[in-house]
């Protein structure tokens, strides 16, 4: 028996609730258990509105009680997941000195796991002045590395839907954007950390860039978000396929260079400073290499592989090279030519890369999600974003594409057989 839309809906959203509800219920994280009672309260109210047949007031309902309110009585309240103390701290130590890394760290708290890029975000709680404590709400509102994480998401999501819709494409699926912002899978990393918010926004961006024929911006996000987690080096192999597949070598080329120089001008500075903090913190402290151990340790199957000892942590470490040496391949072989077919492609790298790394979390898979969702909710269903790169359809002796200048035209094209 099919179940109907509203039937659908209906138990999305009560999913939704059981699964915030397992947070006050089984987490020991003060702000994890304050977001799971706002959004399972947000949830429910949403699945009633929705059997109600009130589809708009059941989404204001879960934004409402998993974004808005623990977000803003987080951020109020100076609470939040050790990572916002550690950007703010980094951008601190930017304006201070120069440097983001606290020296010779001694314990869990001084490690910064992130690219230099990443204190930019802690800058403005510096600037304002703010120690955490006595603060008045707009400095702690303005201040916090959450709202400014949260401003960078939007702030791609918005840049990156206006590429793909401008043109004869048709519109997006324009309510399942906001539907995704107050899934656990947005809504919790939002109004807790906000730390791998921005670095999904300018992934989201780049392939956006990619798809609509723009080499410099894809590679100046890509700097972007390569500046803050080096995770977001799987995103360079993909938009680059995109456009070689799209467009061609040439604007390929020109986007790797972009995302290359970027990413240098950004990182070079920190890692000059600090060569041996930058190594320690960033690439041996999240797999488990450090002197102190990480708290990222899921059960996932690389930590569990590499908790059987040394041969289990480098058999681990070979079997992340092997799936990124596959997903490397297939872009090769078969590089993705549409925004869903490089989206799935990228979560495919990030899956593999997060289940076999040696230390990470559950809410790691949450990027491979949205970006899986979001490029979904930024294209018509059945269409997708494709660039006739190497076809003429202007008169003979004409500019490729037909249009004056050269610059190829895009256009519609049925998606089915480019998923892969």
């Amino acid at each position: 028996m099919t179940l109907s839309r509203t039937a659908r809906w209906t138990t999305g959203w009560l999913f939704a609730a059981a699964w915030a509800l397992s947070f006050p219920l089984f987490s020991t994280l003060g702000p994890h258990r304050l977001w799971g009672w706002c959004a399972a309260a947000g949830y429910l109210g949403a699945a009633a509105a929705t059997a109600l047949g009130r589809r708009r007031t059941a989404l204001a309902a879960a934004l409402l009680g998993a974004v808005a309110v623990p977000l803003l009585w987080l951020v109020l309240t100076g609470r939040g997941q050790s990572e916002v103390a550690v950007i703010e701290r980094s951008g601190r130590l930017l304006l201070e000195s120069g440097r983001v890394y606290v020296d010779g760290p001694a314990h869990v708290g001084e490690y910064t796991p992130y690219l230099p890029g990443m204190a930019l975000l802690g800058v403005p709680r510096a600037l304002l002045g703010g120690d955490g404590s006595g603060d008045g709400w707009a400095v702690r509102l303005l201040g916090d590395a959450r709202i400014w994480c949260t401003a960078a998401l939007f702030g791609c999501l918005w840049a990156a839907r206006r590429l793909l819709t401008g043109g004869p494409f048709g519109g997006p699926r324009r309510g399942l954007l906001p539907v995704l912002v107050a899934s656990p899978v947005v809504a919790l990393p939002l109004a807790v950390s906000g730390v791998d918010l921005p670095l999904a926004g300018l992934c989201c961006l780049a392939l956006a860039a990619a798809a609509s024929g723009r080499p410099a911006l894809a590679g100046a996000a890509l700097a972007g978000a390569c500046a803050l987690k080096w995770t977001a080096l799987p995103a360079v192999a993909v938009a680059v396929a995109l456009l070689a597949a799209c467009r061609g070598g040439r604007p390929a080329v020109r986007c790797a260079l972009v995302a290359a120089g970027g990413t240098a001008l950004l990182v070079l500075p920190g890692a000059l400073l600090q060569p041996v903090e930058l190594w320690r913190q960033v690439f041996a402290f999240p797999t488990g290499r450090a002197a102190v151990p990480t708290p990222a340790s899921s059960p996932l199957p690389g930590h569990l592989l590499a908790e059987l000892g040394p041969w289990g942590w480098y058999l681990t470490v070979g079997l992340l090279v092997v799936a990124g040496l596959a997903v490397a391949l297939s872009l090769f072989a078969r590089p993705p030519r549409t925004v869903v077919a490089a989206a799935d492609r990228l979560a495919l790298g990030l899956t593999l890369a997060f289940l076999l790394a040696p230390a990470g979390r559950f809410g790691y898979l949450a990027l491979p999600v949205l970006l899986a969702v979001w490029a979904r909710s930024v294209t018509v269903p059945g269409v997708s974003r494709v660039v006739a790169g190497s076809s003429r359809v202007g008169p003979p002796g004409g500019p490729p594409g037909g249009r004056p200048g050269g610059r190829p035209q895009a256009r519609n094209e049925r998606s089915g057989g480019h998923f892969a």
